[in-house]
């Protein structure tokens, strides 16, 4: 599917951010980068802007001072290469891909040797559904890739091949795609997968059913009543008032709604054929991994691309409201990408099978049942491309955003959170939302650990 269609794009970004260290997402205007620089990248190219420094423009730049001075991240970029006019992935020449795969493989190696020493992560316990509820199992029959009362079935076709390649669609959004790369491998086509004897052409439409029905018992707000109210913005007066509040109070304030919003994707979850019968490891794990990048996947729906606001605690606000924050740079990137999937004019149905295929991804570490995923994974590809072909939308596919994209915005998040606790002691563990602790708090984060 979406990330498969750029399995080169996946392998990049094991290779660090050029301009500051931090995790890439891609390569972006020529460069490997990040989210971060490559949407500062983007906002330096503005006519309007100009950049001084105030110091001898040598201000060294990494993860942690890249914002300090925008004269020298800007002129890095430059030096590095990055360019409107740069030459793209897909068209780069022989010798500069096996030097990208060579470095690509190095890191490869080295992340094995690292987590070889870290050992397997540990299982939180605490992990509830929506309202305290249990991720306890719960019958789902009739659903592909469930089996109930004795050993799974044979492995249809999916199971023996990478999740998320759907035939046909050969560039990723950007245009950076290099198929002759060593890691493409052909994905059935539709017909094939519904050859598979555990997915019929009725068991995929009953699955596609149980996703939008499941979608809409978990949506906060239906979609009319956000039409409805998509012009009722914060007043000046109402955006001041935010403005002055005090950081922890605004963070505790965001948590909680990213709280709430993250329940209704655990419900969502809960309610998916096949997600229940997966071993409660890997339901944490996906639950840990992808619950947040569904809250921002579903974040379009409540986006009024128009003015760029966002529906907050009862109304639209812009990016201004959330100044105090402290972390302009994130919130333009959600913004930033809130607006593009807006560009793709999603229905319901689009936005339902695409959130389950966000969260169902069994490319995620520490899955104990991979095959078991990427099963249910590809019949959830098959149900979202065949819902594509019915309504003569198949050309999203090549639209869709790269997978690093929602990883990086997620990075960031969790990056600022640990600077806020840096700032603020004690405010996380004390006053924020339980379920939200366990899913963003490092275990470096722990009480009394503070540095």
């Amino acid at each position: 599917m979406w990330w498969g269609l750029a399995a080169a794009r996946a392998h990049i970004e094991v290779i660090p951010c050029k301009i500051c260290g931090d995790k890439s997402s891609g390569i972006h205007y020529g460069v490997i980068t990040c989210e971060g620089c490559k949407g500062f990248f983007r906002r330096s190219q503005q006519s309007s802007l100009s950049y001084a420094c105030s110091r001898q423009q040598n201000c060294p730049i990494d993860r942690a001072s890249r914002n300090r001075c925008q004269h020298c991240r800007l002129q890095k970029c430059l030096r590095l290469g990055m360019s409107r006019d740069a030459v793209k992935f897909g068209r780069m020449s022989k010798k500069q891909r096996d030097r990208l795969h060579a470095e690509v493989q190095q890191q490869l190696e080295q992340r094995q040797r690292e987590r070889a020493a870290e050992g397997a992560p540990t299982i939180p316990l605490g992990l509830t559904g929506c309202r305290g509820h249990p991720l306890a199992p719960s019958g789902t029959l009739g659903c592909p890739g469930t089996h109930h009362g004795g050993t799974e079935g044979r492995a249809g076709p999916t199971a023996e091949v990478e999740p998320g390649r759907l035939e046909g669609t050969k560039r990723d959004p950007d245009g950076d795609g290099d198929r002759d790369g060593p890691n493409f491998y052909p994905h059935p086509d539709v017909g094939g997968l519904l050859e598979s004897p555990t997915s019929s052409v009725m068991e995929i439409e009953h699955l596609t059913q149980n996703v939008l029905k499941s979608y809409r018992e978990t949506c906060q707000l239906r979609a009319e009543d956000l039409q409805l109210r998509r012009w009722d913005t914060f007043s000046r007066e109402e955006v001041c008032a935010y403005q002055k509040k005090s950081m922890e109070e605004m963070w505790q304030r965001c948590a909680g709604r990213i709280t709430e919003a993250i329940q209704y994707v655990v419900e969502f979850a809960k309610r998916l054929c096949g997600f229940m019968d997966l071993c409660q490891n890997d339901q944490i794990v996906l639950l840990k991994a992808g619950a947040m990048e569904v809250v921002l996947v579903r974040m379009c729906r409540a986006f009024n691309s128009d003015n760029r606001t966002v529906f907050f605690e009862g109304k639209y606000a812009g990016a201004e409201l959330f100044r105090s924050l402290g972390c302009h740079e994130l919130i333009a990137s959600i913004f930033d990408f809130a607006q593009s999937l807006c560009a793709l004019h999603f229905s319901e149905s689009e936005v339902a099978l695409f959130s389950a295929l966000v969260l169902i991804n069994a490319n995620r570490p520490w899955l104990q049942e991979q095959a078991k995923v990427a099963r249910l994974q590809g019949h959830l590809e098959v149900a979202f491309r065949l819902l594509l072909r019915r309504t003569h939308r198949e050309g999203l596919l090549a639209r869709l955003p790269p997978q690093g994209r929602l990883r990086a915005l997620c990075s960031q998040h969790v990056e600022q959170l640990q600077a806020f606790r840096r700032l603020h002691p004690g405010v996380l563990h004390a006053a924020f939302p339980p379920l939200y602790r366990e899913l963003f708090a490092s275990e470096a984060e722990t009480p009394g650990s503070a540095r």
